[in-house]
């Protein structure tokens, strides 16, 4: 009976949580369609521009469910950080995993609840959730770096991550900053 009234009382945090990835109608956010490969800049509905050719993990997108499955995951986050030194050019950290991607890994058995109790505090907080779950960390959009443009033009090759050429990756850093929506489906 306690385990049923704590799912009900996450289930309700959630929609809360959810809410704080609500935009603005004068907010830049960004949508990553993994199908049709392409990040639309938008500002509320309207849509700015559409980088195309993204490259995503090698295993798809979908529901990740744990650390090393190369799964782009689906869902709702911020940018919680911004790496100018990265190996990848740069990095845009997203706030994964989210309270919804805790919430279903408790519920599967995936992460114990002391994980997910970690992840929902980081959020409360609007801090960056802990990396080092068994939901695994590190999901964010980068450049190539020194990589080969022609691999990321055909493959998929990311662990997890939304990959730009260097040059989208610049010219997005010109758009957007620390807690910009960024939407995955």
């Amino acid at each position: 009976m306690l385990r049923v009234y704590l799912i009900l009382c996450l289930s309700l945090f959630t929609v809360n949580a959810m809410a704080a990835t609500e935009v603005r109608p004068d907010e830049v956010w960004l949508l990553v369609d993994t199908k049709a490969k392409q990040i639309e800049v938008k500002k509320g509905e309207q849509t700015l521009e559409t980088l195309h050719s993204i490259a995503i993990g090698r295993g798809g997108a979908g529901v990740k469910n744990h650390r090393g499955d190369n799964i782009t995951p689906f869902g709702e986050y911020r940018i919680g950080w911004i790496g100018e030194k990265s190996m990848f050019r740069r990095f845009f950290g997203l706030t994964y995993p989210s309270v919804d991607d805790a919430q279903k890994a408790l519920e599967k058995g995936i992460i114990n609840e002391n994980a997910y109790n970690r992840i929902l505090h980081a959020h409360q907080l609007k801090q960056i959730p802990p990396q080092d779950t068994a939901l695994g960390g590190q999901i964010g959009i980068h450049g190539l770096g020194s990589g080969d443009i022609k691999v990321h033009e055909v493959f998929d090759w990311t662990h997890g991550c939304i990959a730009l050429t260097n040059s989208q990756i610049d010219h997005l850093s010109q758009l957007v900053d620390t807690g910009t929506v960024v939407k995955i489906k």
